[in-house]
């Protein structure tokens, strides 16, 4: 019997039955691929941290600490491992909390606050440095400052900074990364303020892990 007449003779009623369950079976496999290929969304997505303004000035400030502490300090001054530790605390907690984001809010936002913290350790002890060697820290008033925070400000001052230190006294040096350690400071003020207002709109991990699993149980 060909095709034809098998068709001709198959009830109308079986023909919908099979129709409705190839509908059904393609609808099934869509969904199941549409599931299994759908992106992980409970990992939030951060940029490199070296691409952070933030990071960019800690790591001048590193840089440009460790020469002041070799050519302006002595060998055995405790104070040089202190500010070099701070600057390098500053710079690579940055790095670690931006690294730690995906995973926990809570790490990110502590190595956070003790990038800031470190810095503000390094300020004290550069305006330390200023004080006791009756040095001028540039304020609003001296004719300098808003040259210097101009600088500093810029984007030539990666570019140019190592070698630019090499033509400057301790002074200038010092109020060159008193500068740069407000502006961290300020940029890590706000980052973390930003950190709390996304903590407390998406929770953490646990909570994004949860909703996830519950979203997808939904859609199966």
């Amino acid at each position: 019997m060909n095709q034809d007449n098998q068709n001709t003779l198959t009830p109308k009623s079986t023909q919908n039955t099979q129709s409705n369950q190839s509908t059904q079976n393609s609808q099934s496999t869509q969904n199941n691929q549409s599931l299994q290929t759908s992106p992980v969304t409970f990992l939030p997505k951060h940029g490199h941290y070296r691409n952070l303004r933030v990071y960019q000035v800690t790591e001048m400030v590193y840089d440009i600490t460790y020469y002041f502490t070799q050519h302006y300090l002595s060998k055995g001054d405790r104070t040089v491992d202190q500010m070099v530790q701070a600057a390098r605390s500053g710079k690579q907690n940055i790095a670690e909390g931006n690294q730690a984001a995906a995973t926990s809010s809570e790490t990110e936002i502590k190595l956070t606050n003790v990038a800031k913290a470190s810095l503000e350790e390094l300020l004290d002890d550069y305006e330390d440095y200023l004080r006791v060697r009756n040095l001028q820290q540039w304020g609003p008033l001296h004719p300098r400052y808003e040259k210097m925070r101009q600088y500093a400000r810029s984007e030539e001052i990666k570019k140019e900074y190592a070698a630019t230190i090499q033509r400057m006294n301790d002074e200038e040096i010092a109020n060159l990364c008193i500068t740069l350690i407000h502006q961290a400071i300020y940029m890590l003020h706000k980052l973390l303020v930003t950190m709390q207002t996304r903590f407390v709109k998406e929770g953490g991990i646990k909570e994004r892990m949860y909703q996830s699993r519950i979203n997808y149980r939904n859609n199966r």
